[in-house]
């Protein structure tokens, strides 16, 4: 399969879409949400090689390099993103990502995708996990992210509000096909937008999202849902299939 084939084509899945119309200051804020929620999951190992798929200008590339990783790939189908990330200096360059995959067998220690899973069809999400699971060394890793399906005030709403947006994930259906497709050691994180811990308004919103989680929780259980994750979206690290 080939990316101009994949069925999402005004927000395709190999180029970045939600960073905001100053592309300046996403670099301000995305470094804190990527520190917050991501870098934990990461290699210790500073050499590690780290591709980032649909990059747009780079903002996790950035995050990395200024967390001393030296070998980290940005790709973005779209060159006027990687135009930002090139004038910053960030290791960017344009290039489909199923085909970059393909044609870079046991290459990266890392995959991480900043476009949402929810940008592949059901048919497709098969074919890039297989592309990904070649494209890393044995115990690479891979991380991805999605819309979780679970939030019942964000959920319906975050997959009809796109029309490139082909469904939702759980927890259980996240870890459900990387489990089914090999993935080794899948962990699902929960992955939070309060991070600008300096602005006193961070932790109202922390306290009603954890009282809106306590909400739900309670509310699934009713139903005999056992739900634990009620996040906007959702991420999960996974190990190379053997």
């Amino acid at each position: 399969m080939k990316s101009d084939q994949l069925a999402a084509k005004i927000e395709p899945f190999d180029s970045f879409w939600e960073g905001p119309e100053d592309v300046e200051k996403g670099y301000r804020s995305f470094y804190a949400f990527y520190r917050h929620n991501y870098l934990a999951q990461f290699p210790a190992d500073r050499n590690a090689c780290i591709l980032v798929i649909s990059c747009g200008p780079g903002y996790m590339v950035d995050m990395l390099q200024r967390h001393g990783y030296r070998d980290v790939l940005g790709i973005d189908s779209f060159g006027d993103k990687i135009a930002h990330a090139r004038a910053r200096g960030l290791n960017c360059r344009e290039a489909r990502a199923f085909e970059h995959l393909a044609g870079n067998p046991d290459t990266y220690d890392v995959i991480f995708c900043e476009q949402e899973l929810n940008h592949l069809t059901k048919q497709e999400i098969p074919v890039f996990l297989g592309l990904a699971r070649d494209a890393t060394k044995s115990d690479g890793l891979l991380i991805v992210h999605a819309i979780n399906g679970a939030n019942p005030i964000t959920g319906a709403e975050g997959l009809a509000q796109n029309f490139d947006h082909y469904n939702t994930f759980t927890e259980y259906t996240m870890r459900q096909v990387l489990d089914f497709y090999g993935y080794r050691e899948v962990r699902v994180l929960p992955l939070s937008l309060y991070v600008f811990f300096k602005n006193p308004l961070n932790y109202v919103l922390m306290a009603m999202s954890a009282l809106y989680t306590l909400f739900f929780r309670v509310s699934f259980l009713l139903y005999g849902k056992s739900n634990k994750i009620f996040t906007k979206k959702i991420a999960a690290v996974a190990k190379r299939p053997v």
